[in-house]
Protein backbone atom coordinates (compact mmCIF):
# COMPACT_ATOMS: atom_id res chain seq x y z
CA UNK A 1 0.00 0.00 0.00
CA UNK A 2 1.33 3.42 -1.13
CA UNK A 3 0.09 2.42 -0.20
CA UNK A 4 8.82 15.18 23.64
CA UNK A 5 17.52 19.85 36.26
CA UNK A 6 15.55 19.17 38.87
CA UNK A 7 15.06 22.45 40.85
CA UNK A 8 15.98 22.15 44.50
CA UNK A 9 12.71 23.64 45.64
CA UNK A 10 9.38 23.46 43.93
CA UNK A 11 6.94 26.33 43.81
CA UNK A 12 3.15 25.91 44.07
CA UNK A 13 1.17 25.22 40.98
CA UNK A 14 0.73 28.34 38.87
CA UNK A 15 -2.71 28.85 37.49
CA UNK A 16 -5.89 26.87 37.54
CA UNK A 17 -5.97 23.10 37.50
CA UNK A 18 -8.30 22.29 34.63
CA UNK A 19 -10.14 19.01 34.28
CA UNK A 20 -12.36 18.05 31.44
CA UNK A 21 -13.77 15.04 29.67
CA UNK A 22 -11.55 13.92 26.81
CA UNK A 23 -14.65 13.31 24.71
CA UNK A 24 -15.82 16.92 24.94
CA UNK A 25 -12.64 18.79 25.79
CA UNK A 26 -12.40 22.32 24.44
CA UNK A 27 -9.35 24.55 24.51
CA UNK A 28 -9.62 26.75 27.59
CA UNK A 29 -6.11 28.13 27.70
CA UNK A 30 -5.08 31.00 25.45
CA UNK A 31 -2.35 29.73 23.11
CA UNK A 32 1.08 30.97 24.10
CA UNK A 33 3.59 31.84 21.40
CA UNK A 34 6.78 29.87 21.85
CA UNK A 35 9.45 28.12 19.84
CA UNK A 36 7.64 24.78 19.73
CA UNK A 37 4.21 26.09 18.78
CA UNK A 38 5.94 27.95 15.96
CA UNK A 39 7.53 24.71 14.75
CA UNK A 40 4.16 23.00 14.75
CA UNK A 41 2.46 25.87 12.96
CA UNK A 42 5.18 26.19 10.35
CA UNK A 43 5.33 22.51 9.47
CA UNK A 44 1.59 21.93 9.59
CA UNK A 45 0.73 24.98 7.49
CA UNK A 46 3.39 24.28 4.87
CA UNK A 47 2.21 20.68 4.56
CA UNK A 48 -1.41 21.84 4.21
CA UNK A 49 -0.33 23.83 1.17
CA UNK A 50 0.16 20.60 -0.75
CA UNK A 51 -3.62 20.19 -0.73
CA UNK A 52 -4.32 23.88 -1.37
CA UNK A 53 -1.67 25.36 -3.65
CA UNK A 54 -0.90 22.08 -5.40
CA UNK A 55 -4.49 20.82 -5.64
CA UNK A 56 -5.44 19.91 -9.18
CA UNK A 57 -6.79 23.08 -10.86
CA UNK A 58 -9.76 21.35 -12.50
CA UNK A 59 -10.81 18.69 -10.04
CA UNK A 60 -9.53 20.14 -6.74
CA UNK A 61 -8.34 16.63 -5.87
CA UNK A 62 -4.86 15.86 -4.54
CA UNK A 63 -2.22 14.79 -7.04
CA UNK A 64 -0.69 11.44 -6.23
CA UNK A 65 2.77 13.04 -6.08
CA UNK A 66 4.49 16.19 -7.28
CA UNK A 67 6.01 14.41 -10.27
CA UNK A 68 2.58 13.48 -11.70
CA UNK A 69 0.30 16.49 -11.13
CA UNK A 70 -2.53 15.26 -13.38
CA UNK A 71 -2.81 11.83 -11.72
CA UNK A 72 -5.07 12.49 -8.75
CA UNK A 73 -5.50 10.05 -5.88
CA UNK A 74 -8.81 9.29 -4.23
CA UNK A 75 -7.48 8.08 -0.88
CA UNK A 76 -4.96 10.92 -0.67
CA UNK A 77 -7.78 13.33 -1.45
CA UNK A 78 -9.70 11.97 1.55
CA UNK A 79 -6.69 12.84 3.71
CA UNK A 80 -6.47 16.19 1.93
CA UNK A 81 -10.11 17.01 2.69
CA UNK A 82 -9.33 16.56 6.38
CA UNK A 83 -6.29 18.83 5.93
CA UNK A 84 -8.61 21.37 4.31
CA UNK A 85 -10.80 21.26 7.43
CA UNK A 86 -7.71 21.98 9.55
CA UNK A 87 -6.82 24.87 7.26
CA UNK A 88 -10.28 26.38 7.66
CA UNK A 89 -10.27 25.90 11.44
CA UNK A 90 -6.83 27.51 11.78
CA UNK A 91 -7.84 30.25 9.34
CA UNK A 92 -5.07 29.55 6.88
CA UNK A 93 -7.93 29.87 4.40
CA UNK A 94 -11.39 31.25 5.02
CA UNK A 95 -14.33 28.97 5.69
CA UNK A 96 -15.97 30.24 2.50
CA UNK A 97 -12.85 29.38 0.50
CA UNK A 98 -12.81 25.90 2.00
CA UNK A 99 -16.48 25.36 1.14
CA UNK A 100 -15.86 26.51 -2.41
CA UNK A 101 -12.96 24.07 -2.76
CA UNK A 102 -15.09 21.28 -1.35
CA UNK A 103 -17.80 22.06 -3.88
CA UNK A 104 -15.24 21.72 -6.66
CA UNK A 105 -14.05 18.36 -5.29
CA UNK A 106 -17.56 16.99 -4.81
CA UNK A 107 -18.69 18.17 -8.23
CA UNK A 108 -15.80 16.32 -9.82
CA UNK A 109 -16.39 13.15 -7.81
CA UNK A 110 -20.05 13.12 -8.83
CA UNK A 111 -19.05 12.80 -12.49
CA UNK A 112 -15.86 10.74 -12.14
CA UNK A 113 -15.64 7.03 -12.94
CA UNK A 114 -17.16 4.81 -10.27
CA UNK A 115 -17.60 1.08 -10.11
CA UNK A 116 -20.63 0.03 -8.08
CA UNK A 117 -20.21 3.28 -6.17
CA UNK A 118 -16.50 2.86 -5.50
CA UNK A 119 -13.89 5.13 -7.03
CA UNK A 120 -10.61 3.82 -8.46
CA UNK A 121 -7.24 4.47 -6.85
CA UNK A 122 -6.23 7.00 -9.53
CA UNK A 123 -8.20 9.37 -11.72
CA UNK A 124 -7.30 11.73 -14.52
CA UNK A 125 -7.59 15.13 -12.86
CA UNK A 126 -9.03 16.71 -15.98
CA UNK A 127 -11.47 14.13 -17.26
CA UNK A 128 -12.34 12.03 -14.21
CA UNK A 129 -11.57 8.83 -16.10
CA UNK A 130 -9.83 5.96 -14.36
CA UNK A 131 -6.05 5.66 -14.65
CA UNK A 132 -5.01 2.04 -14.01
CA UNK A 133 -2.96 1.56 -10.85
CA UNK A 134 -1.65 -1.72 -12.19
CA UNK A 135 -2.49 -4.10 -15.02
CA UNK A 136 -5.59 -5.59 -13.42
CA UNK A 137 -6.42 -2.66 -11.15
CA UNK A 138 -8.46 -0.37 -13.38
CA UNK A 139 -11.75 -0.38 -11.49
CA UNK A 140 -13.12 0.12 -8.00
CA UNK A 141 -10.67 0.33 -5.08
CA UNK A 142 -12.66 -0.12 -1.89
CA UNK A 143 -9.86 0.90 0.50
CA UNK A 144 -9.02 4.13 -1.32
CA UNK A 145 -12.77 4.76 -1.48
CA UNK A 146 -12.97 4.33 2.29
CA UNK A 147 -10.18 6.88 2.84
CA UNK A 148 -12.01 9.29 0.53
CA UNK A 149 -15.44 8.74 2.11
CA UNK A 150 -13.95 9.18 5.59
CA UNK A 151 -12.73 12.61 4.53
CA UNK A 152 -16.05 13.46 2.95
CA UNK A 153 -17.98 12.49 6.10
CA UNK A 154 -15.61 14.63 8.20
CA UNK A 155 -16.40 17.54 5.90
CA UNK A 156 -20.13 16.83 6.13
CA UNK A 157 -19.86 17.08 9.91
CA UNK A 158 -17.55 20.11 9.99
CA UNK A 159 -19.44 22.21 7.47
CA UNK A 160 -22.64 22.04 9.48
CA UNK A 161 -23.73 25.66 9.15
CA UNK A 162 -27.03 27.05 7.90
CA UNK A 163 -25.59 28.78 4.85
CA UNK A 164 -27.05 27.48 1.62
CA UNK A 165 -23.63 26.44 0.30
CA UNK A 166 -22.94 24.30 3.37
CA UNK A 167 -26.38 22.71 3.30
CA UNK A 168 -25.93 21.86 -0.36
CA UNK A 169 -22.46 20.45 0.29
CA UNK A 170 -23.75 18.18 3.04
CA UNK A 171 -26.55 16.84 0.88
CA UNK A 172 -24.25 16.07 -2.02
CA UNK A 173 -21.70 14.36 0.22
CA UNK A 174 -24.45 12.27 1.77
CA UNK A 175 -25.57 11.06 -1.64
CA UNK A 176 -22.04 10.10 -2.67
CA UNK A 177 -21.64 8.15 0.61
CA UNK A 178 -24.97 6.38 0.22
CA UNK A 179 -24.14 5.31 -3.33
CA UNK A 180 -21.11 3.19 -2.36
CA UNK A 181 -22.09 -0.46 -2.73
CA UNK A 182 -19.90 -1.94 -0.01
CA UNK A 183 -21.92 -5.14 0.05
CA UNK A 184 -21.37 -5.75 -3.66
CA UNK A 185 -17.63 -6.16 -2.95
CA UNK A 186 -18.34 -9.24 -0.82
CA UNK A 187 -17.58 -12.48 -2.65
CA UNK A 188 -17.79 -15.92 -1.07
CA UNK A 189 -18.23 -14.29 2.33
CA UNK A 190 -15.05 -12.21 2.00
CA UNK A 191 -14.72 -8.45 1.50
CA UNK A 192 -12.46 -7.84 -1.50
CA UNK A 193 -10.31 -4.80 -2.22
CA UNK A 194 -10.74 -4.48 -6.02
CA UNK A 195 -13.10 -5.02 -8.89
CA UNK A 196 -12.36 -4.32 -12.55
CA UNK A 197 -14.87 -4.08 -15.42
CA UNK A 198 -12.34 -5.93 -17.59
CA UNK A 199 -10.79 -8.37 -15.13
CA UNK A 200 -13.56 -8.57 -12.54
CA UNK A 201 -12.24 -10.24 -9.35
CA UNK A 202 -8.84 -11.33 -10.70
CA UNK A 203 -6.95 -9.27 -8.09
CA UNK A 204 -8.69 -11.44 -5.44
CA UNK A 205 -7.36 -9.47 -2.47
CA UNK A 206 -9.44 -10.03 0.70
CA UNK A 207 -9.14 -7.26 3.28
CA UNK A 208 -7.36 -9.16 6.03
CA UNK A 209 -5.85 -7.35 9.08
CA UNK A 210 -4.36 -5.97 11.16
CA UNK A 211 -3.42 -3.08 8.86
CA UNK A 212 -4.62 0.20 7.36
CA UNK A 213 -7.88 -1.25 6.02
CA UNK A 214 -9.75 -1.16 9.37
CA UNK A 215 -11.62 2.02 8.38
CA UNK A 216 -13.02 0.19 5.35
CA UNK A 217 -14.89 -2.21 7.63
CA UNK A 218 -16.11 0.63 9.87
CA UNK A 219 -17.70 2.34 6.86
CA UNK A 220 -18.89 -0.84 5.16
CA UNK A 221 -20.68 -1.90 8.35
CA UNK A 222 -21.96 1.60 9.09
CA UNK A 223 -23.40 2.22 5.63
CA UNK A 224 -27.11 3.14 5.81
CA UNK A 225 -27.75 1.77 2.30
CA UNK A 226 -25.30 -1.01 1.41
CA UNK A 227 -23.91 -2.47 4.63
CA UNK A 228 -21.96 -5.68 4.83
CA UNK A 229 -22.77 -8.25 7.49
CA UNK A 230 -20.72 -8.37 10.72
CA UNK A 231 -19.65 -11.93 9.95
CA UNK A 232 -17.80 -10.68 6.87
CA UNK A 233 -15.56 -8.65 9.17
CA UNK A 234 -15.08 -11.61 11.48
CA UNK A 235 -14.39 -14.03 8.64
CA UNK A 236 -12.12 -11.81 6.55
CA UNK A 237 -10.27 -9.14 8.54
CA UNK A 238 -9.69 -11.31 11.60
CA UNK A 239 -8.72 -14.40 9.62
CA UNK A 240 -5.13 -13.42 9.00
CA UNK A 241 -1.69 -14.59 10.05
CA UNK A 242 -0.93 -10.97 11.00
CA UNK A 243 -4.07 -10.22 13.00
CA UNK A 244 -3.25 -11.49 16.51
CA UNK A 245 0.26 -10.77 17.74
CA UNK A 246 0.49 -10.69 21.57
CA UNK A 247 4.28 -10.50 21.64
CA UNK A 248 6.36 -8.03 23.68
CA UNK A 249 9.11 -6.01 22.01
CA UNK A 250 11.47 -3.73 23.98
CA UNK A 251 9.05 -4.02 26.91
CA UNK A 252 5.99 -2.96 24.89
CA UNK A 253 3.22 -5.47 24.35
CA UNK A 254 1.70 -5.48 20.87
CA UNK A 255 -1.79 -7.02 20.83
CA UNK A 256 -2.25 -7.07 17.05
CA UNK A 257 -0.37 -7.00 13.81
CA UNK A 258 2.84 -7.99 12.09
CA UNK A 259 6.04 -8.85 13.97
CA UNK A 260 7.23 -5.58 15.55
CA UNK A 261 4.12 -3.88 14.18
CA UNK A 262 4.86 -3.25 10.54
CA UNK A 263 4.98 0.23 8.96
CA UNK A 264 3.63 3.10 11.05
CA UNK A 265 0.91 4.14 8.61
CA UNK A 266 -1.18 1.35 10.15
CA UNK A 267 -1.53 3.67 13.20
CA UNK A 268 -2.47 6.68 11.07
CA UNK A 269 -4.76 6.04 8.11
CA UNK A 270 -7.75 4.51 9.93
CA UNK A 271 -7.31 6.79 12.93
CA UNK A 272 -7.46 10.20 11.30
CA UNK A 273 -11.10 10.51 12.42
CA UNK A 274 -11.33 7.54 14.80
CA UNK A 275 -10.04 8.37 18.30
CA UNK A 276 -8.29 5.17 19.41
CA UNK A 277 -8.65 6.20 23.06
CA UNK A 278 -12.36 5.43 22.62
CA UNK A 279 -11.91 2.02 21.00
CA UNK A 280 -11.70 -1.36 22.68
CA UNK A 281 -12.70 -4.87 21.68
CA UNK A 282 -12.11 -8.32 23.10
CA UNK A 283 -8.65 -8.40 21.54
CA UNK A 284 -7.16 -4.99 22.16
CA UNK A 285 -7.38 -1.43 23.34
CA UNK A 286 -6.61 0.52 20.19
CA UNK A 287 -4.81 3.36 21.97
CA UNK A 288 -2.44 0.84 23.55
CA UNK A 289 -2.03 -0.86 20.19
CA UNK A 290 -1.12 2.30 18.30
CA UNK A 291 1.02 3.84 21.05
CA UNK A 292 3.01 0.67 21.55
CA UNK A 293 3.37 0.10 17.82
CA UNK A 294 4.89 3.59 17.58
CA UNK A 295 7.18 3.04 20.57
CA UNK A 296 8.38 -0.28 19.15
CA UNK A 297 9.18 1.39 15.84
CA UNK A 298 11.16 4.09 17.69
CA UNK A 299 12.92 1.60 19.97
CA UNK A 300 14.07 -0.41 16.97
CA UNK A 301 15.60 2.73 15.46
CA UNK A 302 17.43 3.50 18.72
CA UNK A 303 19.16 0.13 18.87
CA UNK A 304 22.98 0.45 18.68
CA UNK A 305 23.17 -1.59 15.50
CA UNK A 306 20.92 0.93 13.73
CA UNK A 307 23.47 3.72 14.30
CA UNK A 308 24.98 2.74 10.96
CA UNK A 309 21.94 4.39 9.37
CA UNK A 310 22.37 7.62 11.35
CA UNK A 311 19.31 6.89 13.45
CA UNK A 312 18.80 8.47 16.88
CA UNK A 313 16.22 10.20 19.12
CA UNK A 314 15.80 12.90 16.51
CA UNK A 315 15.86 10.55 13.53
CA UNK A 316 13.42 7.65 13.73
CA UNK A 317 10.23 6.58 12.01
CA UNK A 318 9.74 3.78 9.49
CA UNK A 319 6.74 3.58 7.20
CA UNK A 320 5.80 3.24 3.55
CA UNK A 321 7.39 5.96 1.43
CA UNK A 322 9.76 6.66 -1.39
CA UNK A 323 13.34 5.54 -1.03
CA UNK A 324 16.47 5.27 -3.18
CA UNK A 325 14.92 2.18 -4.83
CA UNK A 326 11.70 4.17 -5.54
CA UNK A 327 9.15 2.95 -2.96
CA UNK A 328 8.88 0.45 -0.09
CA UNK A 329 6.90 -0.29 3.07
CA UNK A 330 9.67 0.34 5.62
CA UNK A 331 9.38 -1.23 9.08
CA UNK A 332 11.60 -2.76 11.76
CA UNK A 333 11.62 -6.00 9.77
CA UNK A 334 12.18 -4.21 6.45
CA UNK A 335 14.70 -1.47 7.23
CA UNK A 336 17.11 -0.11 4.66
CA UNK A 337 17.97 3.13 6.47
CA UNK A 338 15.17 5.25 5.01
CA UNK A 339 13.41 7.65 7.38
CA UNK A 340 9.99 8.99 6.38
CA UNK A 341 9.08 12.25 8.19
CA UNK A 342 5.40 11.33 8.09
CA UNK A 343 6.08 8.37 10.38
CA UNK A 344 7.04 10.33 13.51
CA UNK A 345 5.13 13.51 12.67
CA UNK A 346 1.84 11.69 12.13
CA UNK A 347 2.46 9.95 15.48
CA UNK A 348 2.27 13.19 17.52
CA UNK A 349 -0.86 12.08 19.46
CA UNK A 350 0.91 8.90 20.59
CA UNK A 351 4.44 10.19 21.24
CA UNK A 352 4.41 14.00 21.37
CA UNK A 353 7.80 14.51 23.02
CA UNK A 354 9.54 11.97 20.83
CA UNK A 355 7.81 13.24 17.70
CA UNK A 356 8.89 16.81 18.46
CA UNK A 357 12.47 15.56 18.81
CA UNK A 358 12.21 14.37 15.21
CA UNK A 359 10.48 17.51 13.92
CA UNK A 360 13.04 19.80 15.54
CA UNK A 361 16.00 17.75 14.36
CA UNK A 362 14.78 17.41 10.80
CA UNK A 363 13.88 21.10 10.55
CA UNK A 364 17.07 22.49 12.11
CA UNK A 365 19.65 19.98 10.90
CA UNK A 366 18.24 18.62 7.68
CA UNK A 367 15.88 21.37 6.64
CA UNK A 368 18.06 22.85 3.92
CA UNK A 369 17.65 19.62 1.96
CA UNK A 370 14.53 18.08 3.45
CA UNK A 371 12.10 20.99 3.95
CA UNK A 372 10.49 22.62 0.94
CA UNK A 373 7.39 24.52 -0.14
CA UNK A 374 4.95 21.82 1.05
CA UNK A 375 6.76 20.80 4.24
CA UNK A 376 9.17 17.91 4.61
CA UNK A 377 9.93 15.93 1.49
CA UNK A 378 8.81 12.34 1.52
CA UNK A 379 11.89 10.55 2.85
CA UNK A 380 15.64 10.53 3.22
CA UNK A 381 18.47 8.12 3.90
CA UNK A 382 21.22 9.80 5.91
CA UNK A 383 23.63 6.90 5.57
CA UNK A 384 23.47 7.01 1.78
CA UNK A 385 23.12 10.81 1.57
CA UNK A 386 19.89 10.32 -0.41
CA UNK A 387 17.08 12.88 -0.13
CA UNK A 388 13.72 12.65 -1.87
CA UNK A 389 12.62 15.55 -4.06
CA UNK A 390 8.98 14.39 -4.03
CA UNK A 391 5.83 14.93 -2.02
CA UNK A 392 3.17 12.20 -1.78
CA UNK A 393 -0.44 12.97 -0.87
CA UNK A 394 -0.89 9.90 1.32
CA UNK A 395 2.15 10.88 3.41
CA UNK A 396 1.52 14.64 3.63
CA UNK A 397 -2.15 14.37 4.64
CA UNK A 398 -1.71 12.43 7.89
CA UNK A 399 0.94 14.92 9.05
CA UNK A 400 -1.56 17.80 9.00
CA UNK A 401 -4.41 15.77 10.48
CA UNK A 402 -2.61 13.89 13.23
CA UNK A 403 -0.63 16.96 14.34
CA UNK A 404 -4.00 18.68 14.69
CA UNK A 405 -5.42 15.77 16.65
CA UNK A 406 -2.51 16.28 19.06
CA UNK A 407 -2.99 20.04 19.19
CA UNK A 408 -6.79 20.26 19.47
CA UNK A 409 -8.36 16.86 18.76
CA UNK A 410 -10.32 18.45 15.91
CA UNK A 411 -10.76 15.48 13.57
CA UNK A 412 -11.28 13.05 16.42
CA UNK A 413 -14.08 15.28 17.74
CA UNK A 414 -15.66 15.37 14.30
CA UNK A 415 -15.44 11.59 14.14
CA UNK A 416 -17.28 11.32 17.44
CA UNK A 417 -20.08 13.37 15.93
CA UNK A 418 -20.39 11.13 12.86
CA UNK A 419 -23.00 8.50 13.79
CA UNK A 420 -22.26 6.09 10.93
CA UNK A 421 -18.72 5.56 12.24
CA UNK A 422 -20.05 4.51 15.63
CA UNK A 423 -22.69 2.31 14.05
CA UNK A 424 -19.93 0.49 12.17
CA UNK A 425 -17.69 0.19 15.23
CA UNK A 426 -20.55 -1.25 17.27
CA UNK A 427 -21.13 -3.98 14.70
CA UNK A 428 -17.41 -4.80 14.93
CA UNK A 429 -17.69 -5.24 18.69
CA UNK A 430 -15.61 -2.11 19.30
CA UNK A 431 -16.85 -0.05 22.24
CA UNK A 432 -15.66 2.78 24.48
CA UNK A 433 -13.33 1.36 27.14
CA UNK A 434 -13.50 1.82 30.89
CA UNK A 435 -9.93 2.59 31.91
CA UNK A 436 -8.56 1.82 35.37
CA UNK A 437 -7.69 4.86 37.47
CA UNK A 438 -4.30 6.23 36.49
CA UNK A 439 -2.12 7.09 33.51
CA UNK A 440 -3.84 5.26 30.70
CA UNK A 441 -2.22 7.29 27.93
CA UNK A 442 1.49 6.78 28.57
CA UNK A 443 4.24 4.22 28.49
CA UNK A 444 7.80 4.80 29.76
CA UNK A 445 10.88 5.09 27.61
CA UNK A 446 12.28 1.58 27.18
CA UNK A 447 15.79 2.75 28.14
CA UNK A 448 15.09 4.92 31.23
CA UNK A 449 11.78 3.73 32.69
CA UNK A 450 10.53 7.33 32.76
CA UNK A 451 7.46 8.73 31.07
CA UNK A 452 8.66 11.75 29.09
CA UNK A 453 6.30 14.73 29.25
CA UNK A 454 6.73 18.25 27.97
CA UNK A 455 4.59 21.36 28.04
CA UNK A 456 1.87 21.38 25.45
CA UNK A 457 3.15 23.98 22.97
CA UNK A 458 -0.22 25.67 22.48
CA UNK A 459 -1.05 25.80 26.20
CA UNK A 460 2.30 26.66 27.74
CA UNK A 461 1.65 24.13 30.50
CA UNK A 462 1.95 20.44 31.18
CA UNK A 463 -1.18 18.50 30.30
CA UNK A 464 -1.72 15.22 32.07
CA UNK A 465 -4.16 12.70 30.63
CA UNK A 466 -5.61 10.36 33.23
CA UNK A 467 -8.59 8.15 33.83
CA UNK A 468 -10.82 7.51 36.82
CA UNK A 469 -12.78 4.32 37.32
CA UNK A 470 -15.65 4.28 39.77
CA UNK A 471 -16.71 7.10 42.09
CA UNK A 472 -14.15 6.81 44.90
CA UNK A 473 -12.16 10.07 45.30
CA UNK A 474 -8.59 10.15 43.99
CA UNK A 475 -5.32 11.74 45.13
CA UNK A 476 -2.33 12.54 42.95
CA UNK A 477 0.86 13.04 44.96
CA UNK A 478 4.23 14.15 43.60
CA UNK A 479 7.59 13.15 45.08
CA UNK A 480 11.06 14.23 44.00
CA UNK A 481 13.89 11.83 43.19
CA UNK A 482 14.81 11.53 46.90
CA UNK A 483 11.27 10.42 47.75
CA UNK A 484 10.40 13.73 49.42
CA UNK A 485 6.76 14.74 49.07
CA UNK A 486 6.51 17.83 46.88
CA UNK A 487 2.85 18.54 46.31
CA UNK A 488 -0.60 17.11 45.87
CA UNK A 489 -1.94 17.98 42.44
CA UNK A 490 -5.24 16.31 43.33
CA UNK A 491 -6.30 15.94 46.95
CA UNK A 492 -9.00 13.35 47.63
CA UNK A 493 -11.26 14.64 44.88
CA UNK A 494 -14.14 12.73 43.26
CA UNK A 495 -14.35 12.66 39.45
CA UNK A 496 -16.91 11.29 37.05
CA UNK A 497 -15.84 7.97 35.67
CA UNK A 498 -13.91 8.35 32.43
CA UNK A 499 -11.01 10.23 30.88
CA UNK A 500 -9.83 13.60 32.18
CA UNK A 501 -7.07 16.13 31.74
CA UNK A 502 -5.10 18.08 34.32
CA UNK A 503 -3.30 21.24 33.21
CA UNK A 504 -0.53 22.33 35.59
CA UNK A 505 2.77 24.15 35.98
CA UNK A 506 5.82 22.60 37.66
CA UNK A 507 9.57 23.06 37.33
CA UNK A 508 11.16 20.59 35.00
CA UNK A 509 12.83 17.55 36.49
CA UNK A 510 12.30 13.94 37.46
CA UNK A 511 9.43 12.97 39.71
CA UNK A 512 7.43 10.05 41.01
CA UNK A 513 3.70 10.48 40.55
CA UNK A 514 1.57 8.44 42.97
CA UNK A 515 -2.12 7.82 42.40
CA UNK A 516 -4.28 6.75 45.35
CA UNK A 517 -7.90 5.65 45.11
CA UNK A 518 -9.18 3.93 48.21
CA UNK A 519 -6.73 1.14 48.97
CA UNK A 520 -5.30 1.12 45.45
CA UNK A 521 -1.99 2.85 44.62
CA UNK A 522 -0.13 3.33 41.36
CA UNK A 523 3.35 4.87 41.05
CA UNK A 524 5.10 5.95 37.86
CA UNK A 525 8.33 7.80 37.13
CA UNK A 526 7.85 10.97 35.10
CA UNK A 527 10.42 13.26 33.52
CA UNK A 528 8.98 16.75 33.00
CA UNK A 529 11.07 18.36 30.27
CA UNK A 530 11.52 22.10 30.00
CA UNK A 531 12.36 21.82 26.32
CA UNK A 532 13.04 19.24 23.66
CA UNK A 533 16.50 17.90 22.99
CA UNK A 534 17.76 14.94 21.01
CA UNK A 535 19.38 12.94 23.80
Amino acid sequence: MKALKLFLFLFPVLGLLITCSAQSAKETVTPIANEYSEYLETVQKATFRYFWDFAHPVSGLAPERTATPNIVTTGGTGFGIMALIVGAERQWVSRAQAVQQMQKIVGFLEKADRFHGAWPHWLDGNSGRVIPFSEHDNGGDLVETAFLVNGLLSARTYFGGNAAAEKDLRQRIDKLWRDVEWDWYVRDGKLLWHWSPNYEWRMNHPLRGHDETLITYVLALGSPTHPIKPEVYQNTYKQSDHYVNGQTYFGYKLPLGFPMGGPLFFTHYSFLSLDPRLMQDEQTNYWEQNRNHTLINRAHCLQPRQAMFGYGPGNWGLTASDDYNFYDAHSPTNDNGTISPTAALSSFPYTPYYSMQVLRNLYLREGSRLFGPYGFYDAYNKGLNWYSNQYLAIDQGPIVVMMENYRSGLLWKLGEKTPELWAGLAKMGIRKPVYPTGFYAYAPDFRTGYIDLWKHPDRGAFVLDFAVKGTTPVTLLLRDETGREVQKLIDNKPYPEGMHQLTYQLPHGKYEFEWTQGSEKQRVKVFLHQGVDNQ
